[in-house]
Formats: C-alpha cells, structure tokens, sequence
C-alpha cells in the first residue's frame, strides 16, 4: 500500500493545523510538502482577515508567503515565535526528528529554538522504527569547515557524501553546503525507555527537540499532528524555546 502523504492528505493536515493559529500571532513557516500545505492555508486564512507575521525557513517559503499575502518578518523583528508549523523527515516512536533532507537545515532549527510551539505536520510515512531508517542524515556545514567537517564525521564510523548536483555542491540558502552522514543499522541507544516519568521533563541535549509524552504534557500546550487516514492524533514534541 502507497504510505506517502497525498496531495489531499497534505490539505487536510495544514487545515487542523490552523486551530493552533491565533490573530496577533508571529508564526514560523517551515519547509517541506506538509508544511507548504499549511502555507497555503495561512495565506487564505490572511485574505480573510487573519492577522499574523511570520518568519520563513527558507528562501522558497518566504517567496510563496509573499505571493499570498502573508506578512515576513525577521527574526531581529520578531525574536520570540509564538508558534511554528514544520514538517520532518522521520519521527521515531521516542518522538525525536531528523530534519533538514530539503537543505533548509539551519534555520529549521534556528526557527524552531525561537519558538514558544513547534508543531509538527507529518504522515505515516515519515513514521520509523529508528532514526536513520529512511537513509542518511543531513549535516550542514560552513565552506571553511567543509574538509574538517567530513573528515570528523568519518571519524564517527560514517563515510559522509557531499550533496551536489553534477560536479556542484548543492548550497543551501545560507551558502553551506551539506554532508549525508548514513546512519548505521540496529536500535538507537538512549539513556532512558520512553514511558520513564522522568523523560518527559528533561531538557535534551542542544539543538535536540525536547520530547514529552502525551500524558506528561499540558493539554493546553499539548501540539498535534499525524494523520493515519482517520482522526488527527497527536505526534511530535514541542522545542526548548522561550517560555
């Protein structure tokens, strides 16, 4: 059976995901097939009236927001993001992500640690067993550091490979470029099994989304969003971020 996200499906998601946008708000617009979705609801939300800022994560995102009529701001003119919307790449059943096979890697992130909320947008398909399950990891890494950057990461026991179009490294919007680090096969070792109630409050390690089970997180904070042919259910976590 055909698990990826449908055209409709996409539609769907970013219409539920409105219910968590409120007028006055700054948004943060992430990148990806779930997400455009919900730009493009955003954009018919705006038309009628809503009135929000938002700040992109890629360069695409901002030129489509811009077409709609949904005001850009920076992230200089809004340092705190009262909620971002985003897809990922895969979602492991401890709810962490790998994000960032679009090459909007770094202001992903950045975005993201700016926000109060992160939801995430995401189907069936993107859901695995272990991180890594769909193929690579993406790292991206300043021109400088490029060299330096491969050779740690081979020293990790993987063997990156540059991203690139023909004999051109594909840039993202920051001027980067960006490794594939294959992530090895087996299970992913962590510290603590996911029902300990202990997990749900620790902060993780920087530039990791927090993860927080469905029982130990407020309902009033409490993100969506998976679809599973049915009923939307609750999926990924929120970010460390401003209060």
């Amino acid at each position: 059976m055909d698990r990826r996200l449908t055209e409709h499906d996409a539609a769907a998601l970013a219409q539920a995901a409105l219910a968590h946008v409120r007028s006055g708000q700054v948004v943060g617009l992430g990148s990806g097939q779930a997400a455009t979705a919900f730009v493009r609801a955003l954009g018919r939300e705006v038309k009628a009236g809503l009135e929000v800022r938002a700040v992109p994560t890629s360069e695409a995102v901002a030129g489509l927001a811009g077409r709609l009529g949904i005001p850009l701001v920076s992230l200089d003119e809004a340092p705190v993001i009262d909620v971002t919307l985003d897809g990922a790449d895969e979602v492991d059943p401890h709810l962490d992500l790998i994000k960032g096979y679009g090459g909007a890697l770094v202001r992903e992130k950045v975005v993201a640690a700016a926000s109060r909320r992160l939801v995430i947008l995401v189907g069936r398909e993107k859901l695995v067993p272990v991180l890594g399950s769909r193929g690579q990891l993406p790292v991206e890494v300043v021109p400088f550091a490029a060299g330096f950057c491969r050779r740690r990461v081979a020293a990790l026991g993987c063997a990156p490979v540059l991203r690139s179009t023909g004999p051109a490294p594909v840039l993202s919007d920051n001027g980067n470029r960006t490794l594939r680090r294959p992530r090895a096969g087996g299970p992913r070792r962590r510290g603590r099994p996911r029902d300990d109630p202990d997990a749900a409050g620790r902060r993780g390690a920087p530039g990791r989304t927090r993860r927080m089970t469905a029982t130990a997180r407020p309902a009033a904070r409490r993100p969506i969003l998976g679809l599973d042919r049915g009923p939307f259910s609750s999926t990924v976590a929120m970010p460390d971020g401003p209060g």
